[in-house]
């Protein structure tokens, strides 16, 4: 049987820190997730398995010898030879994937106009084509709607070798694999299952994990108690028997002194000890305690004080039709619009690429009835001075907002300091950091458009987490139908010209 095995195996960029560390991995056929944190490792754990990277200890053996093996990385800039072939070859298999990934080959005339999901069907397409022993994918799903995530899903449920795909996308996760790889602090540990599964495993551990550390803090707790009751109790052997050689007259018995200096003598050694091993204890617990990593929980107590808006409406949106552009001078999009979201209404849109959903989004927030700073609007993305701006917003708040927003920028997996301190966050900081905003100073409506763009699965689950907690009004652009459901009970369908309104339970 085809394998991919990893025993002890090492990696570094440099010498300052090592990504990977004694990794020990034995894959069989089937498909396999890899998740973690964005910077944990996942790429480079794909580039090794790829034999891009060596290891720099350890060892990675695929049998058999000569096994095939085809990558598909995140971007698909060129219509590369692979790809041109599947779109050539009159077999019946190429015709039968085509098929399956809904491709036509006159669409490579026009390649530099196709979308992130049509280059990544083609992509994947010429993958399989290959029939390669291992096939490694690198969040395959990025930018791409539902129609083309099942696409995708139902053509690699088909392979019948070792797949390794790195994501974010549970739904695809769950639906894909039967195990899952999570990377972690410089480790890859291979759980049973899809990502489901396997997260209910590692959280059952991380509670065991929170158990122990209770009880040790709570050993702690009572050893510094008995740690200090012991010094007190030697403390006042010593004033005693100070006391005592003091008070001492000509006329006391030196066997008698000897005795009782003997006696004494003995009860503060046991006192000593007793405050020495004591110590060690304390230190011990202590230690074991400290060495016990917890997860960051977003507390509900940032929305304690938070009031609702005093307007029944937020947004009434009422035209008779949404044009494609900026300043709406495009060709027309959507027809006969008239939507309202209300203070405490959760709404998904969802629908194809290229179908307005931004537009709609952009339109709603022209209609808003409410003052500007009492909605969040986060684009799909921000640019340099955007993310810079944020920064400085969050330096100058108050002091009790700011403690508001940077323990959500904590529970989002961001360190405040190093982020305050920071002149530029990275893409995905600067995203938490904006929603972060939002919900510490308690807007009124939060409005996000693809708010996981660049959050790794962590993230996402943190920020689906605080959202689910949020009490205002939520209008979320999403194509991961898993973080949409948990979010919002509402569900506008943007497709073919129109906007459909239902609720989001079937989802779309």
């Amino acid at each position: 049987m085809p394998s991919l095995r990893a025993h002890r195996l090492s990696f570094s960029y440099s010498d300052a820190s090592q990504v990977l560390i004694d990794v020990e991995l034995c894959l069989t056929p089937g498909w396999y997730g890899i998740v973690g944190p964005n910077g944990a490792g996942k790429t480079t754990l794909l580039r090794l398995f790829a034999g891009d990277l060596a290891p720099d200890a350890g060892s990675l053996r695929i049998e058999p010898r000569g096994a095939t093996i085809a990558v598909c990385p995140q971007a698909v800039e060129h219509a590369d030879a692979a790809i041109q072939a599947l779109a050539d070859a009159e077999g019946g298999a190429a015709r039968r994937l085509r098929g399956e990934l809904s491709l036509d080959p006159a669409e490579l005339e026009r390649w530099a106009t196709l979308s992130p999901g049509e280059r990544k069907r083609w992509q994947i397409g010429a993958a399989l084509a290959a029939a390669p022993d291992v096939l490694l994918l690198d969040e395959p799903t990025n930018h791409i709607d539902a129609d083309a995530r099942a696409l995708l899903a139902g053509a690699l449920a088909g392979f019948q070798g070792i797949g390794a795909c790195v994501s974010h996308d549970r739904e695809l996760l769950d639906a894909l694999t039967a195990g899952t790889i999570r990377v972690e602090r410089a480790a890859a540990r291979l759980y049973p299952g899809g990502y489901s599964a396997a997260k209910a495993l590692w959280e059952a551990e991380a509670r065991g994990r929170e158990e122990a550390h209770q009880r040790l803090r709570a050993e702690e707790r009572q050893l510094r108690r008995r740690l200090g009751e012991e010094r007190r109790a030697q403390a006042s052997a010593d004033a005693a028997r100070s006391t005592k050689r003091r008070m001492k007259g000509p006329r006391d018995s030196d066997a008698r002194g000897l005795l009782a200096d003997f006696r004494v003598s003995t009860a503060e050694a046991r006192l000593s000890r007793n405050v020495g091993v004591t110590r060690r204890k304390l230190e011990k617990v202590s230690a074991e305690a400290g060495e016990i990593e917890l997860e960051k929980a977003v507390g509900r107590s940032v929305f304690v004080d938070y009031e609702r808006s005093p307007a029944p409406w937020l947004f009434l949106l009422d035209a008779p039709e949404i044009r494609a552009g900026d300043e709406g001078d495009g060709r027309p999009l959507l027809r006969d619009v008239r939507l309202g979201v209300g203070r405490d209404d959760r709404i998904r849109i969802a629908g194809p690429n290229g179908g307005g959903k931004t537009t709609l989004v952009k339109a709603l927030l022209a209609s808003a009835r409410v003052p500007a700073e009492k909605v969040l609007y986060v684009p799909q993305e921000l640019g340099e001075a955007e993310e810079q701006a944020l920064v400085a917003k969050a330096r100058r708040l108050p002091p009790e907002e700011r403690g508001r927003v940077m323990s959500l920028v904590a529970a989002l997996g961001v360190e405040p300091g190093p982020l305050l301190a920071s002149a530029r966050p990275s893409p995905g900081e600067a995203r938490k950091l904006m929603i972060a905003l939002g919900l510490g100073q308690h807007a009124w409506a939060l409005v996000l458009d693809e708010p996981t763009n660049h959050l790794d699965l962590p993230s996402i689950e943190r920020l689906e987490r605080a959202l689910v907690d949020y009490p205002g009004a939520l209008v979320l652009v999403t194509h991961d139908r898993a973080f949409g459901r948990s979010c919002t009970s509402i569900l506008w369908t943007v497709a073919e010209g129109e906007v459909r309104v239902s609720s989001d339970d079937a989802g779309g």
